[in-house]
């Protein structure tokens, strides 16, 4: 069973920074791009950041540009996003998702070719 778990959200201040985990298992996380995804209530799913693996190119939304770092530790299985300066409009339940690679071009940041989602982690910012 493929599982992706998110950890390392939670209640910070404005001007803050918080570091997500995605830890993956049941699936070969070399063969996959990792994304990360925001929602907050009322508002449609957003991309964060996409890392893959097979060329190690990163990709980022422009309203996040700056401000994150996508990074992945194969022998760890495991993605993360460094997310810093953290504003209000932040505050929204982060989600990674896995698509394998190849990946469609033009598509790195779009949710829907992504093939297996976590839970997703909370993440709040106060101001």
């Amino acid at each position: 069973e493929v599982q992706l778990v998110e950890s390392g959200g939670g209640l910070v201040q404005a001007g803050g920074s918080l570091r997500l985990s995605c830890a993956a298992s049941g699936l070969p996380f070399d063969a996959y791009a990792i994304g990360w995804f925001r929602q907050a209530p009322g508002k449609e799913r957003e991309a964060v950041a996409c890392v893959t693996n097979r060329d190690g190119i990163t990709y980022y939304a422009d309203s996040m540009q700056g401000r994150v770092t996508i990074s992945r530790d194969n022998a760890k299985s495991t993605a993360y996003l460094q997310i810093n300066d953290l504003k209000p409009e932040d505050t929204a339940v982060y989600y990674c998702a896995a698509d394998l690679e190849p990946l469609i071009d033009g598509y790195e940041l779009n949710h829907v070719v992504y093939d297996y989602w976590g839970r997703g982690t909370q993440v709040t910012v106060s101001s």
